[in-house]
């Protein structure tokens, strides 16, 4: 599920691509699932479908619904898999803090950096569980710490013009294990484990591109809110000095961390 409280959600869902910034943790993602052929896959928070529509090739005797908030997004999820003729998925607006899903339905629930932005934690996991048969698991990858993401610090230091500190919360609010585990335990699950990860997100092929995507996020349109023309300027050339600093032959890429939770229910 996507929020404003995300500092990586973008002002035009047509000028950012997560698929392609995601690449690399999609695929720790799908090797972590574990998806059997028979299997009834929720995807929480899906965006576009990419994470749902992998789940349903693999559980290709069972099927796999996207549930989001964006219509936009989920628009485009429907059209995705209506052009790759994947029959046995669907996608659904709705909040999975408070949807009624069917109770005890689903064998898995997964979610690629979309549980972070519950505004009652407990209770959307709680919601999520009961949604869950009995010894079914959640596989979720959710950010560490913003100090650790140098696209969230490289980024927000150049647009500012000085360091400034790492935002909390909204995105990062299940960075530390003890809160995530914390929530997990409250709502029902066990057998919890936390599995460290790093990848590099992907900004544009070149650093122009990575400049334009940055453009189209909320937290460069808050930076730059305050400055006159002048600032603005100064700030978008500190911005390409970023890009230009990390743009390599297959495009320009940052660092990031993140956990890959499992529970079971």
């Amino acid at each position: 599920m996507v929020d404003s409280a995300n500092p990586d959600v973008p002002v035009s869902n047509n000028a950012f691509d997560y698929d392609a910034e995601l690449r690399h943790y999609h695929q720790r993602l799908r090797a972590a699932i574990d998806v059997e052929p028979g299997d009834q896959v929720l995807d929480i928070g899906c965006g576009t479908g990419q994470l749902t529509r992998a789940a349903a090739r693999l559980a290709h005797r069972g099927s796999a619904l996207g549930v989001d908030i964006s219509t936009t997004m989920l628009a485009t999820a429907v059209q995705l898999s209506a052009a790759e003729d994947i029959d046995n998925v669907r996608f659904e607006q709705a909040d999975a803090q408070t949807h009624p899903f069917p109770p005890d339905h689903f064998d898995l629930a997964v979610s690629r950096f979309g549980t972070m932005f519950f505004a009652d934690p407990v209770a959307a996991f709680t919601n999520i569980g009961r949604a869950l048969r009995p010894g079914s698991r959640l596989v979720q990858l959710v950010w560490q710490d913003g100090g650790q993401q140098e696209w969230v610090v490289a980024i927000r230091a150049a647009l500012a013009g000085a360091p400034i500190s790492a935002p909390e919360g909204g995105a990062f609010s299940l960075a530390d294990p003890a809160t995530a585990q914390g929530v997990l335990t409250a709502a029902g699950f066990t057998d919890i484990e936390v599995t460290d990860v790093s990848e590099p997100v992907y900004y544009g092929k070149d650093p122009e591109a990575g400049v334009d995507s940055v453009l189209a996020l909320r937290m460069a349109g808050e930076l730059l809110s305050e400055f006159d023309a002048a600032e603005t300027e100064r700030a978008l050339d500190r911005l390409r000095a970023v890009m230009t600093a990390h743009h390599t032959a297959d495009g320009v890429w940052f660092g990031s961390r993140a956990w890959i939770i499992t529970a079971g229910i």
